[in-house]
């Protein structure tokens, strides 16, 4: 991120600010992304007790599984409530949260949403109902929304020349992704190893390790913050009183009506696609009639421990137990698959950083990602639908999600530099979060209520998730596109304002 002007290289200061705010994205798209490869076991661990419920009331225990299996009617339920409910909430406290930036500074607001997150996720590793979870990923969604708007406004305004501005935040929110590549390792690892973690009441369960792990951005933040500079232009403005107090309102005023109205919605079309397809992969590639050659690789690993065990002369494995090897091998595949998706989604990134400085105009810097995404994810969503009975397909599957991954997050980065260049200083938290919470987290992770709902099915069908996977980010995509057309050009000036 270095510049050959003179006096352009980062400073130490500047430097720890990268850093912590790279941590910060990291892990934002850590917990985002933590819940598509978590909900099949968390929900088979937390359903449990809902099932002996049920049968004790005189239902039939085929009856009241079948519910909670991927595709009954609780289990649809509830996976609408776990995706759609903490995006909600954290939308709209994260608007909140955008005010109190305007209103009281970058740097305070930012450390206090990354220990939110932090220490939500690792409560969340320790629900023992579906309820208790759905708070915590609440509260997880609160401190990430606010994190981005932030991170993203503090950055923009310690960076005040446009071409190493445009880099620091290009390279600073690739870190997203690599946040995304770092969940699913991080599940893999969890779901390999989970044996040889303590047990959480009494089972060693690879999601909630993963769950726990959230708290790993907390711990350098500890020891970084007192390093840390409020933003230049924020502190000026307010020490000399001449900072405006923020106002959502202003945001619909006849001079930046266009510009929220169309940010906001152009947001929701780029987490549309992610969370009403690319998303739901893990669901559609690891169910119980997910990919052929996920389930033969568990149910090789199955026979593997039976025979193991007969020629150590030992009892053969319980049904329990099986059901966990399997399921510990269908979540090392998931993770295998989903790190591809992330590997793509950070060259995504890389090259909207690189293009950002030599693309001009904002509009074709986003067509370089938004075009081709509308054509890839929706085709490749509905192919992947007719090929889950052929083991031979899942290499394509994993080259496919990378291509989606390219196209699709690089988008989320563009966002990110775009958005402070539309908004004046004191409205800017205001702005991003508006169009980021309201915009990004409700409207657009909707697409994953609707992908949910319109694929719900007796008996539960993968094939029918992939196909509403790809109707619903087509059209996600296809608004985007057309809505484009009208997205203000901003002028680099605005960004003193």
């Amino acid at each position: 991120m270095n510049s050959s002007e003179p006096g352009l290289k980062l400073s130490t200061t500047q430097w720890l600010v990268c850093i912590i705010a790279a941590i910060g994205f990291a892990f934002d798209i850590y917990e985002l992304l933590m819940l598509p490869l978590i909900i099949k076991p968390a929900m088979a661990t937390l359903s449990a007790p809902l099932i002996e419920q049920a049968v004790s009331g005189g239902m039939a225990r085929p009856e009241a599984v079948a519910l909670w299996l991927p595709g009954g009617a609780k289990y649809v339920e509830w996976a609408r409530i776990l995706f759609f409910v903490p995006a909600l909430v954290g939308g709209v406290f994260g608007l909140l949260g955008g005010y109190l930036t305007d209103l009281l500074g970058r740097r305070r607001v930012l450390t206090f949403s990354i220990l939110l997150y932090a220490f939500s996720a690792f409560a969340a590793g320790f629900a023992t109902s579906l309820e208790q979870l759905l708070i915590f990923r609440c509260l997880v969604f609160v401190g990430v929304c606010v994190e981005f708007v932030a991170a993203v406004a503090w950055l923009a305004e310690l960076f005040p020349n446009p071409q190493q501005r445009e880099k620091v935040l290009g390279y600073t929110q690739a870190f997203s992704s690599l946040g995304g590549f770092l969940v699913a390792f991080m599940f893999g690892v969890a779901a390999e190893h989970a044996f040889s973690f303590p047990a959480i009441h009494g089972g060693h369960e690879a999601w909630r390790y993963t769950l726990i792990s959230g708290v790993i951005p907390a711990l350098p933040l500890i020891f970084i913050r007192p390093f840390l500079p409020e933003s230049p232009a924020w502190a000026a403005k307010k020490a000399q009183g001449t900072l405006k107090r923020p106002s959502i309102a202003e945001l619909f005023s006849p001079a930046l009506r266009k510009t929220t109205i169309l940010t906001t919605i152009l947001f929701a079309t780029s987490y549309g696609i992610a969370f009403g397809a690319i998303q739901q992969l893990p669901q559609i590639i690891g169910g119980a009639k997910g990919h052929a050659a996920i389930m033969a690789k568990a149910k090789e690993a199955q026979d593997k421990a039976v025979a193991d065990a007969v020629a150590a002369g030992k009892p053969a494995p319980d049904a329990k137990t099986l059901k966990q090897i399997g399921a510990s091998v269908t979540a090392s595949e998931v993770s295998d698959v989903s790190v591809m998706q992330e590997t793509g989604g950070l060259v995504g990134r890389f090259l909207l950083a690189i293009l950002a400085v030599k693309i001009i105009s904002r509009r074709n810097l986003f067509r370089v990602f938004q075009i081709p995404a509308l054509i890839v994810v929706p085709l490749y969503f509905y192919w992947i639908g007719g090929a889950l009975g052929d083991a031979n397909t899942y290499t394509m599957v994993k080259v496919g999600i990378f291509l989606a991954g390219v196209f699709t997050v690089a988008q989320f980065s563009f966002w990110g530099n775009y958005i402070p260049l539309v908004f004046p200083v004191h409205l800017r938290g205001t702005g991003e979060s508006f169009a980021a919470n309201i915009g990004g987290r409700v409207i657009g992770t909707a697409a994953a209520w609707f992908t949910i709902s319109l694929s719900a099915s007796t008996p539960p069908s993968a094939v029918k998730l992939a196909t509403m996977a790809a109707v619903v980010a087509g059209i996600y995509a296809l608004v985007g596109a057309l809505l484009t057309h009208w997205l203000p050009e901003p002028k680099e000036e605005d960004l003193e304002h």
